[in-house]
C-alpha cells in the first residue's frame, strides 16, 4: 500500500510541472546520432556493425509482411504472431534507415498500420501485461524511426497512437504482481510508447515505476540486510528472491530463480528505459549507476565462470545468452567512463559470438549500440521533468 501511495503522489507531484516536455524524435531506444554513427560504420564495412547488418538483412524478419490482429490472446499463437510482427517492423525500420531503400520503409509501415486496428488483449491476466510489454517495447521504437519517413501519412501515425492508448495503456498502467522482470518489461514499453505518443503523463508514470522497482529488484548491501519490499512479494523476501544463500551487491530478485535467464531480460528492460529517458534529457542512469553496474558485473562473472559464485543453491548458471548488454555497457563505459571488465569480456567472448539477436524485447543491441564513441546523444535537459527543449531531431 505504501508503494502504491508513493507512486500516486509522485505522479501527481510531477503532473504540476510548470512547462510541458518537448519530445525529441527519434528518441525511443535509438537516437538520430546513434543511427547515423552505425550507418557510417556499415558503409565503411567496419565490424561488428557490418556483420550484424548483414545478419538482419538476410533474416526472415527482413522479408516478413503484416499479420495485424483485432484482438490478442496472449496465451495462444497470437503471442508469437504479434512478437514476430513487432520484431519485423523494427528490423525493417532499421534496414530502411541504414540503406535508404524505400521498400523497407513501406514494409515496416505496412506492419505498423496493420496493427492500428488492434482493440484489446483478451485474457485479462498478467500474461497480457507481459505480452503488451514485450511487443510494445518493440513496436514503438520501430514507429519512432519510421515517423521520419515522409511517406507515412500523419493520419496513419495518429491511428497507431490511438491504438496504443486503446489497447496497450490498460495493460501497462497497472504493474504486474509477478516477478520483477514483468514490471520492468512493462516500463520499457511505457517509456518507448510515451515518446511515440508524446505523452508526458505516461513518461512520468514509467519513471515513477522504475524508481520503485529498481531498488526492489537490484540489491545493494547499502540498502540494508534485505532489499525493499514491493507489491507482489508476499511479505516473504527470502522466498520472493528464491532463497539466495547470501545477499551481495548486484544480486537481483530473479538471480536464483533460474540462475541468470530472467535476470538478463529484467536488466535489459531497465537499461532500455534508462536509455529512452536519456534521449529525452532525463538522466536516471546516474542515480542507478552503482545498482545497475553491480548487477551487470556480477551476472557477467557468473556467466563467464560457469558458477553462481556461491549465491544460489544451484551453482550452474543458465546457458541462455541474450543481446542485452550493449546498451548498458555503452552508457556506463563509453559515456560515463566506468570500468566494467567482466561485462566487456562477456560481450566479446559470449554475447557477440553466440547470443540470440531477437528475443521478445531484446533485439539487435550489438548492431545499434556496440562501441558507440563518446556521448553521441548528450542530455539536452536536466534530471528533472518538464524542461523545455527547443531542439527536435528530424530527417
Amino acid at each position: 500500500m505504501k508503494t502504491l501511495m508513493f507512486l500516486f503522489m509522485a505522479v501527481a507531484m510531477w503532473g504540476t510541472s510548470a512547462s510541458a516536455m518537448i519530445f525529441v524524435h527519434p528518441g525511443a531506444l535509438d537516437s538520430r546520432t546513434e543511427l547515423d554513427f552505425v550507418k557510417a560504420k556499415i558503409k565503411e564495412s567496419s565490424q561488428p556493425w557490418k556483420g550484424e547488418f548483414d545478419r538482419i538483412k538476410s533474416s526472415g524478419h527482413a522479408k516478413r509482411g503484416p499479420h495485424g490482429l483485432a484482438h490478442i490472446n496472449s496465451k495462444n499463437h497470437d503471442a508469437e504472431v504479434s512478437r514476430d510482427d513487432a520484431i519485423a517492423a523494427y528490423t525493417q525500420a532499421l534496414l530502411w534507415y541504414f540503406t535508404d531503400d524505400a521498400i523497407y520503409a513501406k514494409r515496416s509501415i505496412a506492419i505498423l498500420n496493420s496493427w492500428a486496428d488492434l482493440q484489446t488483449f483478451t485474457g485479462g491476466s498478467d500474461q497480457d501485461r507481459l505480452q503488451a510489454g514485450w511487443i510494445g517495447a518493440v513496436f514503438a521504437p520501430a514507429a519512432e524511426i519510421m515517423r521520419l519517413y515522409p511517406g507515412w501519412a500523419p493520419s496513419e501515425i495518429e491511428n497507431l497512437q490511438a491504438m496504443f492508448k486503446r489497447a496497450f495503456y490498460p495493460q501497462l498502467s497497472v504493474a504486474s504482481s509477478w516477478n520483477g522482470n514483468v514490471d520492468l518489461t512493462q516500463i520499457d514499453a511505457m517509456m518507448a510508447i510515451s515518446v511515440f505518443n508524446e505523452d508526458e503523463a505516461l513518461f512520468r508514470q514509467a519513471l515513477a515505476r522504475l524508481k520503485i522497482r529498481s531498488p526492489s529488484y537490484f540489491y545493494l548491501t547499502t540498502d540494508g540486510p534485505k532489499p525493499k519490499g514491493i507489491a507482489g512479494d508476499g511479505g516473504d523476501l527470502n522466498k520472493f528472491w528464491s532463497n539466495p544463500k547470501k545477499w551481495i551487491d548486484g544480486l537481483t530478485q530473479e538471480t536464483c530463480r533460474d540462475n541468470g535467464h530472467h535476470s538478463q531480460f529484467a536488466l535489459g528492460s531497465a537499461l532500455h528505459a534508462a536509455e529512452v529517458a536519456w534521449h529525452q534529457g532525463v538522466d536516471v542512469y546516474s542515480e542507478n549507476q552503482e545498482r545497475y553496474t553491480a548487477a551487470m558485473e556480477l551476472l557477467a562473472t557468473q556467466l563467464l565462470t560457469g558458477s553462481m559464485q556461491g549465491v544460489c543453491r544451484k551453482d550452474i548458471p543458465t546457458n541462455d545468452r541474450y543481446d542485452t548488454w550493449e546498451v548498458g555497457y555503452n552508457h556506463y563505459h563509453n559515456r560515463a567512463g566506468v570500468a566494467l571488465p567482466m561485462t566487456r569480456k562477456l560481450i566479446i567472448e559470449q554475447i557477440r559470438p553466440r547470443a540470440s539477436r531477437t528475443d521478445w524485447n531484446l533485439n539487435y543491441e550489438t548492431l545499434t549500440h556496440a562501441d558507440l564513441l563518446g556521448d553521441l546523444s548528450p542530455r539536452r535537459g536536466t534530471a528533472t521533468l518538464g524542461v523545455d527543449r527547443s531542439h527536435s531531431e528530424s530527417k
